[in-house]
């Protein structure tokens, strides 16, 4: 009886296990069968922050200012040298040949017209006053013969052709004189009291921008020029302009110019001419700006020229106090909402006058700024 018991028992306990286990498998099976309970649970992204967004405790203490605009001319700004005017530029010629033996003024001087320069001793002194006194005797000799044979012919002794070549031989000896005469002179002697030196004045008055002789020199007559004299009354800068920017410069626009020099100052041009060919390397005009000098502009000095094109451009004008210079950049502070301010990169313009900026790009007419930026950013860095 005790054996019959014990073995109900046992085939109750397997009965429930291997019920336990069908459902066990049911439950996985159905598991596998469900994508939503494979899949893994979603991801928490949280935002990022928004590096050009700060938040202040204090925002009242940042007042802000709004935007105007401003119609401003397109302008475009090259960089030339100051040169002498070739038209005013004067070579100083001698017409003897020699040797120097005295200059009496030096390269970068400022002459007088009529002014002693070169002093030069020439042997064509010589030959010319020999030629002159030979002029003189032939001279005195037809001037004789004319009067005898002027004598014989009221006499009816010689004949009208004798006389009329007299007359000639007389005619051609007195301009012979003159015309050696005349040569002394323009060698700087006067015929009867010859010096065998040669003296060289300045023909205008100007500054001596070129010197091609020293002491002891020799001279060719109408060779080399000893001296360049410039009219520096009136002079030209010459600038460099690049290929894609010909078109903002014609043909009698003005132009305001700069010296670095003297960058206070600003001088009014002219331009007179645009090259007509490019230099290969660089792809530059050289184009011509004519200004007078007030006597402070120099050869060889560096000069900016801005051009101002026809066209007119609306550009943002702010308080000077809010653009901040930063990483090379500049910036501007906008109130976003009622304690955060947004950092925008903005292009700056010139100042103006009132400690106002123009603000090129970045930032539309009307906007509000941040009157001290560099107060916002102090207080941000904190």
């Amino acid at each position: 009886m005790r054996d019959g018991m014990k073995t109900k028992s046992l085939l109750v306990g397997f009965a429930l296990v291997s019920l336990l286990s069908l459902l066990s498998l049911g439950g996985c099976s159905s598991a596998r069968g469900n994508p939503a309970a494979e899949a893994p649970p979603p991801a928490k992204v949280a935002p990022a922050a928004d590096p050009s967004l700060f938040t202040v405790d204090h925002p009242e203490q940042f007042p802000v200012a709004a935007a105007s605009e401003r119609p401003t001319s397109s302008e475009l700004v090259v960089t030339g040298t100051v040169t002498p005017d070739i038209a005013r530029n004067v070579p100083v010629i001698s017409l003897a040949t020699g040797r120097v033996v005295a200059i009496h003024a030096r390269l970068g001087d400022v002459v007088k017209k009529g002014q002693l320069l070169l002093t030069i001793r020439s042997d064509d002194i010589a030959g010319g006053f020999s030629d002159y006194r030979k002029a003189v005797s032939a001279e005195a000799l037809s001037r004789t013969q004319l009067e005898r044979v002027s004598d014989l012919y009221k006499h009816g002794a010689n004949s009208l052709n004798d006389l009329q070549v007299a007359e000639d031989a007389e005619n051609r000896a007195r301009i012979d004189v003159e015309t050696t005469a005349e040569h002394l002179r323009l060698l700087g002697n006067d015929p009867d009291h010859p010096k065998l030196m040669v003296d060289i004045h300045a023909p205008v008055s100007g500054v001596i921008t070129d010197q091609q002789v020293t002491n002891a020199a020799g001279v060719q007559a109408l060779g080399a020029n000893p001296f360049t004299i410039s009219d520096l009354s009136s002079v030209w800068i010459v600038c460099d302009v690049y290929e894609n920017d010909l078109p903002k410069v014609r043909l009698g626009d003005s132009a305001e110019i700069s010296l670095n020099a003297y960058p206070d100052r600003m001088f009014k041009g002219k331009v007179s001419n645009i090259g007509a060919v490019l230099d290969p390397s660089i792809r530059t005009a050289k184009v011509r700006i004519e200004v007078q000098n007030p006597g402070m502009m120099r050869v060889g000095m560096f000069a900016r020229a801005t051009f101002r094109g026809p066209t007119t451009e609306m550009h943002t004008l702010v308080p000077a106090s809010a653009v901040m210079h930063l990483h090379d950049r500049d910036w501007v502070y906008v109130p976003e909402d009622s304690k955060k301010f947004r950092r925008v990169e903005v292009i700056s313009g010139e100042i103006l006058p009132d400690q106002m900026q123009e603000v090129v790009s970045g930032l539309q007419p009307g906007a509000r700024v941040v009157a001290n930026a560099l107060a916002l950013q102090h207080t941000v860095e904190q």
